[in-house]
């Protein structure tokens, strides 16, 4: 495994980063990663030198309208398995957005975000955290207030270092600019959706939204970024295929055969992946290797790609991507094949 600088902090992580969002997640139809699996993943991945963990304190609720365990599995498997090892080896991100108490759903007020951090704390056994991400952009939420709060568990030792999720480059600017102007912790890191099917990072929240300029920011600011989604859900892997009719072939147990909201892929998308295979030919690679190391390939940042799974053995494909050199051509086939060149409008001359 090969580690890297956690943006301008002194902070070494793995190369990869383990997500996981499936550990107890429920759709109604039993945990798409249970107790077991997950407790393996976790074991099997710090085997192989990755000592980067994400969750939220969300992860493993069941989905809404159905009933479930308590919230937070993901967190608590977590928790169990810590218990067997050095905390001080381990790097654990969580994150606030959504609750699991209380009245609100959603929040980032005083009240809910120490709420949540102390039980994001009690599930994982631990005393404190080492990233804790402002999940989302919440308007009703003055950003100035939850930056305090967060600043003050950087203060008091709860946690180590401050990251956002789904925000715009001028959310990431203004909340940089906030830190700074009143001398509070710094942003270290972003976590965007970011592939090669996309081309550019997108953010989920409150809509989807292309954000081409988002690395800009992140180079000006020092802030490293944790892209989540590198094989768009699975499609890069290579494990959809097109029928004749255009439709897609939901192999079992793959995210679109478990939920309406992913597919159908748009025409670009499968041109990526043509291209993805091809490169993985040229390489004697996977698919799946090919398209992380796309991900992890940010020009002037430090990109660690979250990666997930719901089996051990689909670590040693991912892990692959690490030591994975794609040439300059080879990534712009990539970049080319995603990216939308069509333009629309008024022209100016």
């Amino acid at each position: 495994m090969r580690y890297v600088r956690l943006g301008n902090t002194g902070t070494e992580v793995s190369a990869l980063c383990l997500g996981t969002w499936m550990f107890g997640h429920d759709y109604g139809e039993g945990e798409a990663v249970d107790r077991d699996t997950s407790l393996g993943i976790l074991e099997g991945a710090f085997e192989r030198g990755v000592n980067f963990i994400d969750t939220a304190n969300i992860y493993g609720m069941p989905a809404s309208g159905y009933e479930g365990p308590e919230p937070g599995r993901s967190e608590s498997y977590i928790g169990e398995w810590l218990k067997g090892v050095d905390r001080e080896s381990v790097v654990i991100a969580s994150k606030v957005f959504y609750t699991t108490r209380g009245r609100q759903p959603i929040g980032l007020s005083r009240k809910i975000v120490r709420a949540e951090i102390e039980g994001t704390l009690e599930r994982l056994g631990t005393d404190y955290l080492d990233i804790y991400y402002h999940h989302g952009w919440h308007p009703p939420s003055p950003l100035e207030e939850t930056l305090s709060v967060f600043n003050d568990l950087v203060r008091e030792g709860l946690v180590h270092y401050l990251g956002v999720s789904n925000f715009t480059s001028w959310q990431l600017m203004k909340a940089a600019w906030l830190c700074d102007r009143n001398g509070w912790a710094p942003i270290t890191v972003i976590q965007p959706r970011f592939n090669a099917a996309d081309h550019v990072p997108f953010t989920v929240d409150p809509a989807e939204m292309a954000l081409p300029d988002l690395f800009d920011a992140c180079r000006d600011l020092g802030v490293s970024v944790c892209p989540y989604s590198p094989l768009a859900g699975g499609f890069l892997s290579g494990k959809y295929q097109r029928r004749d009719d255009g439709d897609t072939d939901r192999p079992e147990g793959s995210r679109a055969a478990f939920t309406s909201r992913y597919g159908p892929f748009s025409d670009r998308w499968w041109r990526v992946l043509d291209v993805v295979r091809e490169v993985a030919d040229d390489l004697g690679a996977t698919a799946a290797q090919v398209a992380i190391a796309w991900a992890a390939r940010v020009e002037g940042l430090t990109s660690i790609p979250i990666v997930g799974g719901k089996r051990v053995e689909y670590l040693d494909d991912v892990i692959g991507a690490v030591d994975l050199g794609l040439t300059d051509e080879q990534h712009e086939s990539i970049a080319a094949a995603g990216r939308v060149t069509e333009r629309t409008g008024y022209i100016y001359t």
